[in-house]
């Protein structure tokens, strides 16, 4: 057992304990993903990797000799007993100082730190067999490989010289757990590594990167919350286009649903447009028009599906190719399915989806104040005004937004779905003209 003690900078007084029983990893940073969190300016995200390193002693009767390293990620520095280092071995008692004049750490080691494996061979006159690598806690306990090089950089995720990954926090199956992507109110997102049995040329380990989605337990017990998580997976499996997220996998392992999904590398239009600033009038035609294409795909399938969700934080832009990818399946709805259920962001959703009563239609309506959105920087929201048939988007004196564009939206958030556009394909044609005529 390892127990890291926060002390106190002047009397050295313990204020906070952290314990680990079996990790051969151990994070320690500002960031919320690290083992050890400490909320510091002087301490960086990633400040300090400890690691077990296992060494098999051949010299008399065959020894694991356990030790722990240190590595300094931080540009702030970490010293160990006063000395500043890069990197070194830390013993029992050392006390650890991120950055000068920053938090201390006291390390300790409460378990010997060399163990006899048991080892059959021993009276046969047989030579002794390695030792296994040490297990990490996962849901389904399995021996996976570790890579012990040191040297590599905090934001490696395979070693530079044996390609494995450098940290493995747990497994789940057979996907190796990287690092976390998200946290959400219906599960948690991971990045994963998927090894194969192949290797490259120069004998590295192959594999994929995936994104792996957990249901958080909390929400596990709610019904409904189980039911829109397994439709996900279900419609995600039986769907392919290059704008919408590849399945891989669907299992339940330790009592925990999970889904595994392609990675994807960009960013949601909401973060996008909060982040940059508003797009050109041009480019936000563009990735709605790529976006009616995705629904025009999923509203023409035998049984039409209609999303429910669209706003752009559920619309990704890849970083290389612009390409718009459509996200979140969990609230899909087939046409003909019992109503009642009321999913939809506010803002967003049409009359008769917020009345439990969707249309493929109701996907269209989206389309418009996503659009206000992207040219205003605005929730959609605020333009929304009483008039005698109801609610209707008011945009009047919008600069960003051109006569004829003006009219594509109104026709879009008509409250009746009658007066509004039938299909994907009508509303992509519309949108074309605006392209052309300003």
């Amino acid at each position: 057992m390892v127990i890291l003690t926060l002390l106190h900078p002047e009397h050295q007084t313990p204020l906070r304990q952290w314990r680990f029983s079996s990790e051969t990893l151990i994070w320690v940073g500002r960031s919320p993903d690290n083992h050890v969190v400490l909320d510091d300016p002087m301490v960086s995200r990633r400040h300090v990797e400890l690691r077990r390193v296992d060494e098999l002693m051949t010299t008399g009767e065959p020894v694991l000799k356990s030790s722990w390293h240190l590595i300094n990620h931080s540009h702030n520095g970490t010293s160990i007993n006063g000395a500043v280092l890069s990197q070194g071995i830390v013993g029992d008692q050392a006390v650890i100082q991120l950055a000068r004049g920053g938090p201390l750490l006291r390390f300790q080691i409460l378990a010997p730190a060399a163990v006899t494996p048991a080892l059959s061979a021993a009276s046969s006159g047989l030579p002794p067999k390695s030792p296994q690598l040490p297990q990490l806690p996962s849901a389904r306990r399995e021996t996976v490989p570790i890579c012990l090089h040191l040297g590599n950089a905090a934001e490696n995720l395979f070693c530079i010289h044996c390609g494995q990954p450098v940290r493995v926090e747990k497994t789940v199956r057979h996907y190796q757990v990287l690092r976390v992507l998200g946290k959400g109110g219906m599960g948690t997102t991971y990045l994963v590594w998927h090894p194969s049995d192949q290797t490259d040329p120069s004998g590295r380990p192959q594999g994929n990167l995936r994104v792996l989605k957990e249901m958080n337990a909390d929400v596990a017990k709610i019904p409904k919350a189980q039911e829109l998580f397994e439709r996900e997976a279900t419609i995600l499996s039986r769907l392919d286009h290059p704008g919408i997220p590849k399945f891989y996998d669907f299992f339940v392992e330790a009592g925990k649903k999970y889904l595994v999904m392609e990675l994807l590398h960009g960013q949601d239009m909401e973060r996008w447009v909060k982040q940059k600033g508003t797009i050109t009038p041009e480019r936000a035609i563009f990735w709605m028009l790529q976006t009616c294409e995705v629904l025009e795909y999923l509203h023409n399938r035998a049984v039409p599906i209609i999303h429910r969700d669209i706003k752009p934080g559920n619309l990704l832009v890849q970083n290389l190719t612009d390409r718009v990818i459509v996200l979140d399946f969990g609230a899909v709805k087939a046409v003909g399915a019992p109503t009642g259920t009321r999913i939809g962001a506010e803002g967003y959703s049409a009359p008769e989806q917020t009345q439990g009563r969707p249309l493929t239609q109701s996907d269209l309506y989206a389309i418009g104040p996503s659009l206000v959105f992207l040219l205003t920087g605005e929730n959609p929201n605020r333009f929304y005004k009483k008039r005698s048939n109801g609610y209707r988007l008011v945009l009047d004196g919008i600069s960003e937004i051109s006569p004829v564009l003006r009219q594509v939206i109104e026709k879009l958030t008509e409250p009746r779905p009658v007066d509004r556009y039938h299909t994907a394909r009508e509303l992509i044609q519309a949108l074309e003209r605006c392209l052309y005529r300003g």
